[in-house]
């Protein structure tokens, strides 16, 4: 039979040829490095049978996919460690993940961090001895007898559909329910390690059994592993729940709620500044700021859809709105979860015209969702947060140009930010609502305007809304992190079912498209991430405080003063350091508070109204005149 490589060139294998046999047939040096293989577009495990025509690509540790089933096996290496150490330990599940690996487990006994030595070494046994990954197909009847043992996957067993072909992957003596694939034998897993242990409800639903998750990484070459354990000890310098609290920016506490976060000053005059500077830039964008409501009737999110596509998110409650004592009537209402039907009942405010298209309203409009307490993840994942949200309302033929104009603001915002960011055009899901055509005519409008803007983008499949399709914005941070931020979405549902119109130029009526952007994304999480990238070392613009001002001594705190209103007065922000502390202790107050200039003043400096001055980084540049400083506050005040 005939294989087709990827290089255009085509073997002629024997017909009962697998994927080994291909690599072999190619060269010995690929068949040892051999991994996987890509068949007809899906990855296989190497004993993959071989057709006619096929189209075949072999993997290698180099392979940019290989990596990901590496990290699957490497699961199966460490479940198989922990069954050998702790017998009767219960399976969950266990997928590769970003960076590494985590498997869901019962242990007969409460795991901790100090078990990570004994399960890796039992590991590196296994991976030294080159255990085979065994692949069999299985019955429904003998996959129950396989795992009669194992509860949690015989539930998994039971929710299989009925034609599901059922496969179990064997590591030695550990057996695991597993659609695969898996690498040859464990002896390609070169460098890992466990990193973390946490509580995981078992599916997700916090009324099941709460099982432990135990998280490892795994990497092709030793340098590669101390590359990521470096990256992960800076990123954990940079935790903005660490720093957040050092820093006096926001602060939790459950008896306010989970994920719901509380603004310390400071935090709150960073987010104000945020706000304040886009908000500007909206304004010279065309845009019209509207305020709506937290709650509404659940009859609109029936209308809008979001009562059925997205309703075990909400926080739905019943006000009783009876006019009369003997009379009740019941209403249900829902906080809301999105801005957009307000938006929507302020474009259906009045008649409108094509003359008045796009019409761009935004919000800084506050939300709240239902996030499982496990995820809840400081500002990043927060069950309350604010975004910067806008719906732009236009005709079909103004989708492309308003999307370019959107893509323009990200390219804004992130370059102010230094973030290198790319993007991704997410498709029809699953469940959704809407005709065909229309979603084909969205998709391709984002994919013109990414062209048109020279933005590379990748394609998500089925990730789109439930109304439209989309491209997210993936932002890489100082250390390399990727971070989902900005979003912009093609929605021609929610007019239709708003029964939203305008009257074009022949006077008759159209329905409008609407677009749905947010750029920050949530303010909170882009807080979070902003606090992570620059380690807490705000940009001077939007420093909470931008100078500390230390006297030198008691007599020097009037000249202080002065200074500070000088700087208030063009609108800078500076604090008063009078504490009875030394001069070097207030340094290094404020070093610690990240600020981003201290002007230390004395005897010199108030007779000569200048200021010495020390930058957080570069440390003391010396004297300056005081108005010469206030050109540098002045240059970053919005």
């Amino acid at each position: 039979m005939d294989i087709h490589l990827p290089d255009g060139s085509v073997i002629e294998l024997d017909a009962s040829a697998n994927s080994f046999d291909l690599a072999g047939q190619i060269g010995p040096g690929l068949a040892k490095a051999a991994l996987l293989a890509r068949v007809n577009g899906r990855i296989v495990g190497l004993g993959h049978p071989l057709s006619e025509g096929d189209s075949v690509e072999i993997l290698t540790a180099k392979s940019a996919d290989a990596l990901e089933h590496m990290r699957h096996s490497a699961a199966h290496v460490m479940a198989a460690a922990v069954q050998s150490l702790f017998p009767g330990t219960q399976f969950g599940i266990g997928p590769d993940i970003e960076d590494g690996f985590y498997y869901d487990v019962a242990a007969p006994r409460q795991l901790s961090t100090d078990d990570f030595s004994a399960i890796e070494a039992r590991m590196a046994e296994i991976i030294a001895d080159g255990t085979a990954f065994q692949r069999s197909v299985v019955t429904a009847a003998e996959a129950r007898e396989i795992f009669n043992d194992q509860h949690l996957k015989l539930e998994l067993i039971e929710d299989l559909p009925a034609d599901e072909v059922i496969t179990v992957y064997r590591l030695g003596d550990f057996v695991d329910l597993c659609r695969g694939p898996h690498l040859p034998d464990s002896s390609s897993i070169v460098a890992f390690k466990l990193t973390k242990l946490a509580g995981a409800y078992w599916r997700g639903d916090s009324d099941r059994e709460m099982l432990q998750r135990l998280y490892g990484t795994a990497w092709f070459s030793a340098d590669e592993l101390k590359d990521y354990l470096l990256r992960i000890e800076e990123a954990e310098k940079r935790d903005h729940r660490k720093l957040g609290r050092e820093l006096g920016i926001y602060m939790m506490d459950e008896r306010a709620g989970v994920g719901l976060p509380l603004y310390l000053p400071a935090g709150a005059r960073i987010i104000r500044t945020m706000q304040e500077w886009l908000r500007r830039d909206l304004y010279r964008r065309g845009y019209m700021e509207a305020i709506t409501p937290h709650i509404y009737n659940a009859d609109i999110w029936k209308i809008s859809g979001h009562y059925d596509f997205y309703h075990d998110n909400m926080y739905f409650f019943e006000i009783d709105e009876s006019e009369a004592k003997d009379r009740s009537k019941l209403s249900e209402y829902a906080v809301k979860p999105m801005n957009c039907p307000g938006h929507v009942l302020l474009y259906d405010n009045e008649l409108r015209s094509y003359r008045d298209l796009p019409l761009r309203y935004f919000e800084f409009g506050t939300v709240y969702r239902h996030e499982m307490s496990g995820v809840v993840h400081g500002l990043l994942r927060a069950r309350g947060f604010t975004q910067d949200d806008a719906h732009v309302f236009c005709m079909q033929e103004q989708v492309v140009s308003e999307v370019l104009g959107m893509l323009d603001l990200v390219d804004h915002i992130m370059s102010t930010f230094g973030f290198t960011y790319h993007a991704e055009i997410s498709t029809r899901p699953e469940k959704s609502i809407g005709d065909d055509s229309k979603w084909e005519n969205a998709t391709e409008y984002l994919m013109e305007a990414c062209r048109l803007h020279g933005l590379v983008y990748d394609i998500n499949e089925g990730d789109g809304a439930f109304y439209g399709p989309k491209i997210d914005i993936k932002v890489k941070d100082a250390i390399g992190r990727t971070w989902q931020c900005s979003t912009i979405q093609v929605d021609f549902n929610f007019p239709e079912r708003f029964n939203l119109t305008y009257r074009t130029a022949d006077n008759s009526e159209a329905q409008p498209w609407m677009l749905h952007r947010a750029i920050f994304g949530s303010i909170e999480r882009f807080l979070g991430i902003l606090i992570e990238h620059y380690a807490g070392a705000l940009p001077l613009w939007l420093a909470p405080v931008q100078v500390a001002v230390i006297p030198i001594a008691d007599r020097h705190i009037d000249y202080a003063e002065k200074v500070i209103d000088e700087i208030t007065a063009i609108g800078g922000r500076a604090e008063l350091y009078d504490q009875n502390e030394p001069m070097r202790a207030k340094i290094a107050k404020a070093q610690l508070a990240k600020v981003p200039y201290m002007l230390v003043v004395g005897d010199r400096e108030a007779d000569s109204h200048s200021v010495g001055v020390r930058e957080r980084v570069a440390g003391d540049l010396g004297a300056q005149p005081l108005n010469e400083f206030i050109e540098i506050i002045k240059g970053a005040v919005l």
